[in-house]
């Protein structure tokens, strides 16, 4: 009897230019996330009408609704180191349960250097008394970093088809997380931006030396569940333009007449501007995770889900 010959495995071979492109385009995003932090702190630090508009937002704060506080007490309240550590162990332990050594590292990454820069530029930055208010940098916040860098970790860990859902609870999360420092005054609107930016810069330079060390073959791209995807647009289109416009309002009046809009307004539409925030970072998180490509390995051995 003669032995039939094993069939040979194909390989596909990834295009130099769509290589890349995908090795380059999560750093691009660390680099264009670095450049929106520094220019953030220009403008709401460095200037008298940026930090008039920025104290606005949080003097505004003046929530009495129960329901509503309350639940931006719990979010403040169980945002700590303890959930920060606990979260950075497990993910790391999915990880290694996954077979993904480099998912863990960079998960625990993410966490240890988004937060380190955080604490390192709030105690090294300075801040000009521009505002009269005499209060010391808060500049960026640290619940916030925390907050957004357990999210970014869970994403990246779990399942591409998971990842969506995951994006969209987190986002909640992390939204609320961000109101509720700007209500407690402990931080304002910037802090809260600047440390998505900071968590989403970390998370770019992981996901592009993960694609850089594993480069070859690249699965099919499979996008992310496109109703959270729709769910994260619109909500990030709606906000964005409230508070786009809310804001110019209150800068407006701080400029000609300060207190012509009232504390509230300027809360809401402050509040506004950070969910749109939140909405569009994680846009491009959860896209970015989404296309994170396997080991390179032939066409065969690279069918199944990860």
């Amino acid at each position: 009897m003669t032995a039939l010959a094993p069939k040979p495995v194909r390989t596909v071979a990834t295009p130099p230019h769509r290589s890349l492109r995908n090795t380059a385009s999560p750093l691009l995003v660390t680099v264009l996330a670095a450049i929106g932090v520094a220019a953030i702190y220009f403008v709401f630090i460095r200037t008298t009408l940026g930090q008039a508009v920025d104290t606005a937002v949080m003097d505004g704060g003046d929530v009495n609704h129960p329901q509503v506080t309350d639940v931006l007490e719990r979010a403040l309240q169980y945002t700590h180191l303890t959930l920060l550590a606990l979260v950075c162990v497990l993910a790391a332990a999915f990880g290694v349960i996954r077979r993904r050594l480099d998912l863990s590292i960079g998960a625990t990454f993410i966490v240890i250097a988004s937060n380190v820069t955080a604490q390192l530029l709030k105690a090294r930055l300075d801040r000009p008394d521009l505002d009269g208010t005499a209060m010391p940098n808060s500049f960026p916040s640290g619940h916030v970093t925390a907050a957004a860098s357990v999210v970014f970790v869970l994403v990246l860990v779990f399942p591409r088809a998971m990842r969506g859902m995951i994006g969209l609870g987190g986002a909640a999360y992390v939204a609320v997380v961000a109101i509720a420092t700007v209500w407690a005054e402990w931080h304002r609107p910037s802090d809260a931006v600047a440390a998505l930016l900071i968590v989403l810069a970390c998370g770019g330079l992981v996901v592009g030396v993960i694609r850089l060390r594993r480069g070859g073959a690249l699965r099919p791209l499979q996008l992310p569940n496109m109703l959270v995807m729709a769910i994260l647009a619109v909500t990030g289109a709606v906000t964005a333009a409230a508070g786009l416009l809310g804001l110019l309002a209150v800068a407006l009046a701080e400029r000609g007449s300060p207190g012509f809009v009232s504390g509230q307004f300027a809360f809401l539409t402050g509040s506004a501007g950070i969910v749109a925030c939140v909405a569009g970072t994680f846009i491009i998180w959860v896209r970015q995770t989404a296309d994170e490509p396997p080991a390179a390995r032939s066409s065969l051995s690279t069918g199944g889900s990860q």
